[in-house]
């Protein structure tokens, strides 16, 4: 090979996009150690980890400790109100729009919860139509992962006298179609929904840490609001995800 022939760093970089992309180094499996990419390319060490720093930047590989540099990618998730409808958060005993939508990559969810019985923040407690500065809701906080890879953050918030003593409190991810079909059983089903959702912040140390993303990288943060067809809202629920694993669609009239 001459001097001319040899790949810089943008290209192996491109190179192993492409690869990772098609599927020839699969999400959530192991990259091939920098020494056999090196001689893989023709390169050095060096341009091989400055091309890994590019993809890392990028969201698509992530370094871990006795793990060596993982695939992270994931298609983008298609975030719309089709996710929440109930055959769409049952289907195939899916345990939520999350699971869902993990299930159909190809991937294995996998749900971290913790739950407690927790004083509100204010606007939150507001939306619920709580009292303020009470330990009156349930918040089951759940992190989210495909396959190993953390993909959401989520902390629903429901009033105690709904929740007490529900499966809602119980922290495993037992309730098939998530949150809202156990409300649903328990009498409280959904007839509206609305969502504030800011498309791009920088995280905290402690989200950046939760999610094992870059303190640069940036999170979607949606709220959102559910309530039952006489307007009592019985949900609020939280969502920070890196924003590259987010495509936000929604569908509305046109007066």
């Amino acid at each position: 090979m001459t001097e001319t022939q040899k790949l810089g760093f943008r290209e192996i970089a491109a190179a192993l996009r492409s690869e990772i992309i098609s599927g020839h180094y699969p999400t959530a499996s192991a990259l091939p150690p920098e020494p056999e990419l090196a001689e893989k390319y023709g390169a050095s060490r060096s341009l091989v980890n400055r091309a890994m720093t590019i993809l890392a930047a990028e969201g698509l590989v992530r370094a871990r400790q006795g793990r060596g540099t993982m695939v992270t990618w994931l298609p983008p998730m298609i975030h719309s109100s089709a996710r929440y409808s109930q055959a769409t958060r049952e289907r195939g005993g899916a345990k939520g729009a999350f699971d869902a939508e993990v299930l159909s990559l190809g991937l294995e969810p996998e749900h971290e919860i913790t739950v407690e019985r927790a004083e509100p923040p204010a606007e939150i407690a507001d939306a619920l139509g709580v009292e303020r500065g009470k330990a009156n809701c349930l918040v089951r906080r759940r992190r989210l992962l495909a396959s190993g890879i953390p993909v959401r953050l989520n902390a629903s918030w429901i009033p105690l006298e709904i929740a007490r003593n529900t499966v809602l409190e119980e922290a495993a991810p037992v309730i098939r179609g998530g949150v809202k079909s156990a409300l649903a059983e328990l009498g409280y089903p959904q007839a509206e929904a609305h969502e504030r959702i800011i498309p791009s912040r920088l995280p905290t140390e402690a989200e950046a840490r939760a999610l094992e993303i870059s303190p640069e990288r940036t999170i979607t943060d949606i709220v959102h609001t559910g309530q039952t067809a006489d307007g009592r809202v019985v949900e609020v629920t939280t969502t920070l995800a890196p924003a590259h694993y987010l495509v936000i669609e929604h569908t509305f009239p046109l007066t």
